[in-house]
């Protein structure tokens, strides 16, 4: 079984209830992030799920040069800073390049690292250094195993707190396709594994220089990797995807992500229960040889 990480007074992984990492893809404005936290965190809080607020202050990797890609990270850490003091909850934001790393970290509690930039050692460690959580979004390109060479980067520094995502595997041009062993790749790993139900069903470049998405597949993907025992689920949602600035072909609109939740708990309350079964069988097997 993977090990723990400990986030304020949310743990991930070894046994521990499903947890929840939301949010816009990108802060829009204040009053969004701010609006959109409100409603995550009292749906998180009716359902009883750990929640970890998610947005980025510039997103980097914009195909288009059009394309919206943040306030910046000295206005939006300002943003997430306000939302941490407010609604009290954890915050989960990307960097970018080294220099980002402390800075951000005054701020965010769990320091994520983009799936195209997963193999920048010099980015790595610097997020490894702060001593905070780090979030390693496996890349499209990357094969599960080969992210525990990555993680030991992050423990070259005695950082122990390791956060892998499934952000699924590029299938042909324009298309990623989730392959649901590599969750349980990840776990074997030692790891606490978080699934990006969004980014996973995003196509790539494939709407004229922006990214297209198949969004009527979150749900039943959602559903088949907490079934597969991930440890938390990160999920980009929005109250207007319509008119969202970034991702909107692929981010889960605000209203459904309370029907989401309520199904994913109970697959993971059957999933845990399963487990504590072959945990106490197997503890009570090996009573009966010694006494044997």
């Amino acid at each position: 079984m993977a090990k723990s990480v400990k986030i304020d007074s949310i743990e991930i992984g070894k046994g521990s209830c499903l947890a929840l990492i939301a949010g816009p893809c990108v802060i829009e404005s204040e009053k969004i992030t701010l609006e959109t936290c409100e409603k995550i965190k009292e749906i998180s809080a009716k359902l009883k799920i750990p929640f970890i607020f998610k947005s980025s202050y510039s997103k980097a990797n914009r195909l288009n040069i059009k394309s919206y890609s943040g306030p910046g990270m000295n206005r939006g850490l300002r943003i997430l800073g306000k939302v941490k003091r407010v609604f009290e909850v954890c915050i989960l934001t990307d960097i970018h390049n080294p220099e980002e790393a402390e800075p951000v970290s005054e701020v965010a509690d769990v320091l994520q690292i983009p799936a195209f930039l997963c193999r920048q050692t010099d980015l790595v460690l610097a997020a490894a250094k702060t001593g905070k959580a780090v979030n390693i979004k496996k890349g499209q390109f990357m094969a599960p195993e080969d992210m525990g060479t990555i993680a030991k980067k992050i423990e070259s520094v005695g950082n122990k707190n390791i956060l892998l995502t499934e952000r699924g595997t590029f299938f042909g041009y324009h298309n990623l396709v989730v392959d649901m062993r590599s969750l349980i790749i990840m776990r074997n790993l030692g790891y606490p594994v978080i699934f990006d139900a969004t980014h996973s069903l995003q196509l790539p470049g494939s709407s004229g220089g922006l990214s297209g998405g198949q969004p009527q597949f979150i749900l039943p993907l959602a559903r088949a990797a907490v079934a597969c025992g991930c440890d938390a689920l990160f999920i980009e949602t929005h109250p207007d995807v319509e008119n969202a600035l970034c991702d909107k072909h692929s981010m889960l609109p605000l209203e459904k992500l309370e029907e989401l939740l309520v199904q994913v708990i109970e697959i993971d309350k059957l999933v845990k229960e399963e487990i504590e079964v072959e945990r106490l069988t197997s503890r009570n097997s090996n009573y009966t040889k010694r006494i044997e």
